[in-house]
């Protein structure tokens, strides 16, 4: 019996599933978890000592790859001074000042612990401002755990085949509306019929949790148009995407000012953070300045401020982003090609650094595409890919990323992996 088996026998008698978190668990794609050791650049080591070239990258956060000596360097220079005060520091005000500078719509940031606590806690706040209860949200976008956002969720609900989750009251999500992403048609009908009652719709302006999906021309724009006349407010859900597209949010790209904006995964540099921000006026409502209660013993973490500051220093120094768009479109059109030429219905739905990968002739443009993908193909590639030494997202619903440590030499690797388990599927 190998270490990584070893291991998840132990923790399946001590944790649940033998995970903390579902998708770690391999249920859609079967075998055992691989235990990590360490990783250092691009690669990841597993408890039997094998290397793995990573396009997980702890599920997006990792930009710059693991170990980025500016960030380590950073991280241990605060942990020689402490790991937690449950008091204000500088750090603190440095990120806020960095994240509101980067991005227009945030005036204000409050900083938690998770992307779950950034979208549940912009939700009641959305509702408090407003006066009105009714969220909506877009089939297969994933905003974390909160009860009445596990609606139609994506990410580790459809890898379970879960859209809803036991233990959550109907009365709870009858709050919430589920629509269809990129159905601009379906949108404007309900909320002709229903925009006065709406707090907030929320939306990753980029799916990352149904594999990668894009919103189609005139979509977001819609969202914005349509809650400035209803008078509720858009949230974007910009955890995966927020830094990860350019040295801002996506919203910057766009040209689309959402009410609130959503972070998390990339400005804690791997550490556990979430964010949420917004105008003055809306921002004024959180306690302790007004009515709207939110707090968190470990919010605004020093560790995590300090590991987040290091790593937006270095994609503000050298603006990584046209490197990592050429690389993964340049990736994605060789492995199209090769499905193609091999008759393989394949599709990738790419932009910068982040892509889908679906078994799907496509094109992909919501959940009903994505769930005609063939998932035990996707599982297949999984393991072929994995006995090859390179580590992608062991569900068919999440998004494959790279950092700027996956140079050429290693995109090379991946990619002949690719290519090689298309031509044998011909």
């Amino acid at each position: 019996m190998g270490k990584n088996e070893e291991f998840f026998l132990r923790a399946q008698q001590c944790i649940p599933g033998g995970v903390n978190s579902p998708v770690r668990a391999f249920k859609k794609v079967g075998g055992t978890p691989r235990f990590i050791i360490k990783g250092q650049g691009p690669y990841m080591f597993d408890a039997e000592g094998k290397r793995y070239i990573d396009h997980v990258l702890s599920w997006g956060p990792l930009i710059l790859g693991h170990c980025h000596p500016e960030v380590i360097s950073a991280v241990k220079e605060q942990v020689n001074s402490g790991t937690s005060y449950g008091a204000p520091t500088e750090l603190e005000i440095l990120m806020a000042e960095e994240i509101c500078n980067a991005i227009p719509s945030i005036e204000q940031v409050r900083f938690v612990n998770s992307g779950t606590e950034a979208t549940m806690s912009a939700i009641r706040l959305a509702r408090a401002y407003t006066k009105r209860k009714t969220i909506v949200k877009f089939e297969g976008c994933y905003h974390g755990h909160v009860d009445s956002l596990l609606a139609k969720a994506g990410s580790g609900a459809m890898t379970f085949s879960l859209p809803d989750s036991s233990g959550v009251p109907s009365e709870i999500t009858a709050t919430t509306a589920v629509l269809k992403y990129n159905d601009i048609a379906g949108f404007k009908s309900f909320m002709d019929k229903n925009g006065e009652s709406v707090a907030a719709v929320i939306v990753e302006p980029v799916a990352g949790n149904m594999g990668v999906v894009l919103p189609e021309k005139g979509f977001l724009e819609t969202l914005r148009q349509s809650t400035l006349e209803n008078k509720a407010l858009l949230i974007f859900d910009e955890v995966i995407t927020g830094f990860r597209l350019c040295y801002g949010g996506f919203q910057d790209i766009l040209g689309i000012r959402p009410d609130i904006t959503c972070l998390g995964k990339i400005i804690g540099g791997g550490m556990p953070v979430g964010a949420f921000g917004a105008s003055r006026d809306i921002m004024s409502m959180l306690a302790p300045s007004g009515p709207v209660y939110q707090a968190g013993t470990l919010s605004g973490n020093p560790v995590a401020m300090a590991a987040g500051l290091a790593t937006l220093k270095v994609l503000k120094r050298e603006n990584p982003y046209p490197g990592l768009e050429k690389t993964m479109s340049e990736f994605s059109n060789e492995v199209l090609d090769i499905a193609k030429s091999a008759g393989l219905a394949f599709t990738i739905n790419h932009i910068g650094s982040m892509a889908g990968l679906f078994f799907n002739k496509g094109p992909v443009k919501g959940l009903d595409t994505v769930m005609q993908s063939d998932t035990q193909a996707y599982a297949d590639l999984f393991h072929y890919l994995l006995d090859q030494g390179i580590y992608i997202a062991p569900s068919p619903f999440e998004a494959f990323f790279i950092s700027t440590a996956h140079v050429r030499d290693v995109m090379e690797k991946t990619l002949y992996s690719m290519k090689e388990y298309v031509m044998n599927q011909a």
